[in-house]
C-alpha cells in the first residue's frame, strides 16, 4: 500500500509537470441563424470559427516557407478551406434528409483570447422540419479535447469527440440539456486544470497533519481532519465561486496573464508552506488564493460561452460541475492520506517530498506566465 500511495503520487506530479498552461483549449465556434423558413425549406447563414494554428495542420498555409502566415495565403486556400468546412460538418432534418452546405462571402479574421481565428461563412439549405442534426467531425483526430462551442438559433451547445453529433429542436431551448451540458464541462475542466488540482493537492497533504514543535504529525482525531478539511474547501469553493460567477457576467474584467500568474504562485506558496510553514491557518489566505482560481476558471467558461437563453443557468451549472469534480478527487485522496499520516515515511519524507515536486512544477510555470 505504501508503495502504490507513492507511485501514484510521483505519477500524478510527473503528469502534470508536462503541462505549462491548464487552460489554452482547442476550440471552435459554430454559428447559425435561421433567416427563411417555409413549407419546403430553411435556410440558415452563421459562420464557424477556427483558430489559425487548428486550421493550419490540415491546411499547408505558408506557402513561402518563410515561418509567417499572410492574409493573402490563408485566402489563397479558399477552396481548400471550403472543403474542410464541406468534409467536417454534416447535417441531417428529422427524415435524415441531407443539408446542402455551401459558403460564398468573403473570409475573415477576429481573434479570441489572443488568438488569430478564420472567420468562416456558412450557409445551410435544409428540408423544412423541427430539428436539426448536425455530426461535427473537425481536429478530433488532431487533439481529444477539441471542443465546437455550437450555437443554433440560440441553443448553445458543446460538441467534443464524445458528443460529436447532436440534434438541436428548433421549436425551443431544452432547460436541462443546457444544464447538463455545463455540469459535464465543469467536471471536465477542474479535471483538465493541473494548477487547480496540484493547488488542491498541495492544500490536503497537511490536512492530516498538525505542527507540534517544529515537526508534522499526524491529527489523531478523524472528526478534527474533516473539520479541518472542510473548512479549507469551502473556503476555496466559495472563494472560487464568487469570481467565477462575477467574471462571468463580466462584473469583473481581470487581466487572465495576471491571473494565470497568480494561479501559479498561490499553487507555489501552498506547496512551500507545507516544506517551511509560514502559515498554520490556512482558512483566510485559501480563500484569498480562491478568488484567483474562480477567475481562472471563468477564463475557461468565457471560451466555451454562454447559453443565449440561460446565461445564468450555465454559469451556476458549470460552477456546480467545478464542485463536482473537485469533491470527486476529495474523495479519492482524503481516505489515502487519512491512512498515511501518521506513517513517518508520510511526515518525514513523502509529504515534503511531494509539496517539494509540486513547488517546481509551479515555479516553472511562473517563469512562463511571467
Amino acid at each position: 500500500m505504501k508503495q502504490l500511495f507513492i507511485i501514484l503520487l510521483y505519477s500524478v506530479c510527473f503528469i502534470l509537470s508536462n503541462v505549462a498552461y491548464s487552460h489554452q483549449l482547442s476550440t471552435s465556434y459554430l454559428n447559425l441563424d435561421l433567416v427563411e423558413s417555409n413549407d419546403e425549406k430553411r435556410h440558415f447563414t452563421g459562420s464557424w470559427q477556427v483558430e489559425l494554428a487548428d486550421l493550419e495542420q490540415e491546411i499547408a498555409f505558408d506557402l513561402n516557407a518563410d515561418g509567417y502566415i499572410t492574409w493573402q495565403e490563408i485566402t489563397a486556400k479558399r477552396t481548400a478551406i471550403d472543403a474542410f468546412s464541406a468534409a467536417s460538418l454534416n447535417a441531417t432534418t428529422l427524415d435524415e434528409q441531407p443539408c446542402t452546405i455551401s459558403s460564398s462571402a468573403s473570409l475573415k479574421l477576429d481573434s479570441h483570447f489572443n488568438q488569430p481565428f478564420v472567420v468562416i461563412p456558412l450557409n445551410f439549405n435544409c428540408a423544412a422540419d423541427s430539428t436539426f442534426t448536425l455530426n461535427y467531425k473537425a481536429f478530433f483526430n488532431l487533439d481529444a479535447n477539441h471542443k465546437a462551442i455550437t450555437t443554433i438559433e440560440n441553443q448553445t451547445r458543446v460538441l467534443s469527440a464524445g458528443y460529436s453529433t447532436q440534434t438541436f429542436d428548433l421549436t425551443g431551448s431544452s432547460y436541462a440539456e443546457t444544464f447538463t451540458q455545463y455540469v459535464y464541462q465543469g467536471i471536465l475542466h477542474i479535471w483538465m486544470g493541473p494548477d487547480h488540482i496540484l493547488f488542491l493537492i498541495a492544500l490536503l497533504l497537511t490536512c492530516v497533519l498538525v505542527r507540534k514543535n517544529n515537526t508534522w504529525q499526524g491529527i489523531d482525531s478523524k472528526i478534527a481532519i474533516f473539520k479541518h478539511t472542510a473548512w479549507i474547501v469551502t473556503a476555496f469553493t466559495l472563494a472560487h465561486s464568487i469570481t467565477l460567477t462575477a467574471t462571468a457576467m463580466d462584473l469583473l474584467s481581470p487581466s487572465s496573464r495576471w491571473v494565470e500568474l497568480g494561479i501559479a504562485v498561490s499553487v507555489l506558496f501552498a506547496a512551500l508552506n507545507n516544506i517551511w510553514p509560514l502559515i498554520l491557518r490556512l482558512g483566510w489566505i485559501t480563500f484569498g488564493f480562491g478568488l484567483l482560481h474562480g477567475m481562472g476558471f471563468a477564463s475557461v467558461l468565457g471560451e466555451f460561452g454562454l447559453s443565449n437563453d440561460y446565461q445564468l443557468l450555465s454559469v451556476l451549472a458549470f460552477n456546480l460541475g467545478v464542485e463536482v469534480g473537485q469533491l470527486a478527487i476529495l474523495i479519492v485522496a482524503l481516505p489515502l492520506l487519512i491512512w498515511a499520516r501518521n506513517h513517518s515515511w508520510y511526515q518525514k519524507w513523502l509529504m515534503p517530498a511531494g509539496s517539494f515536486a509540486i513547488a517546481l512544477i509551479a515555479m516553472q510555470w511562473s517563469i512562463e506566465r511571467l
